[in-house]
């Protein structure tokens, strides 16, 4: 059983790792087993095809970036805290895993209905619209300026992910090497949290 367990970790490990380069029409079924490190026989007696494992490697990636995201929305924190929560959580998901966002846009481009319905239906989907109910709370009470909502959040999420889908042209014209790029992302958790809490003061 444990050699079972094992192979199939190398296998989700390996799809992981060429879907995230490659996304689902680049990769091949031979290029996963090369990087298992077993024949393509055995590869298919685990996964019978390229779109299963996809699903799989796709779910789990979705959830890992929209879990945390979703527990914070429904936390019992103030709008100010759960902004640099969500902030501070979103950055640092996508820090552990920094080929997420291009990803997930790439697939998006390639095949935006199966994706998308992926994406919303996942079951750590975060409570936009308990979100959005949260800022109009505040922005009646007089607590924060009126902003569209929806402009609000691709803003933050823009601000967010930009610096990781732009990462060779940000090292090339900032000449900035990779120690100084994963600080500059561990201070963008603090800059984007007060760049948006000063646009949202009254």
């Amino acid at each position: 059983m444990q050699t079972t367990n094992t192979t199939e970790q190398q296998i989700i490990e390996a799809a992981r790792k060429i879907f995230m380069h490659r996304g689902l029409t680049g990769a091949r079924m031979q290029d996963i087993a090369d990087e298992a490190g077993i024949n393509k026989a055995m590869l298919h007696y685990y996964y019978r095809s390229k779109d299963k494992l996809f699903d799989i490697v796709f779910t789990e990636a979705v959830e890992m970036l929209l879990s945390r995201v979703s527990a914070i929305f429904t936390a019992d924190l103030l709008l100010e805290d759960k902004i640099q929560s969500v902030i501070g959580s979103y950055i640092g998901s996508i820090s552990e895993n920094p080929y997420l966002p291009l990803f997930i846009l790439n697939e998006i481009n390639q095949n935006p209905d199966r994706i998308i319905q992926r994406f919303v239906n996942t079951p750590s989907f975060p409570n936009i619209q308990g979100f959005v109910m949260l800022l109009k709370e505040e922005m009646d009470n007089g607590r924060i300026r009126r902003v569209d909502p929806v402009q609000l959040m691709i803003s933050v999420i823009s601000m967010c992910v930009f610096p990781f889908v732009a990462k060779p042209l940000m090292k090339a014209v900032f000449k900035i090497d990779d120690e100084r790029f994963k600080l500059f992302i561990e201070e963008r958790k603090t800059f984007v949290s007060a760049f948006v809490l000063s646009a949202l003061r009254p």
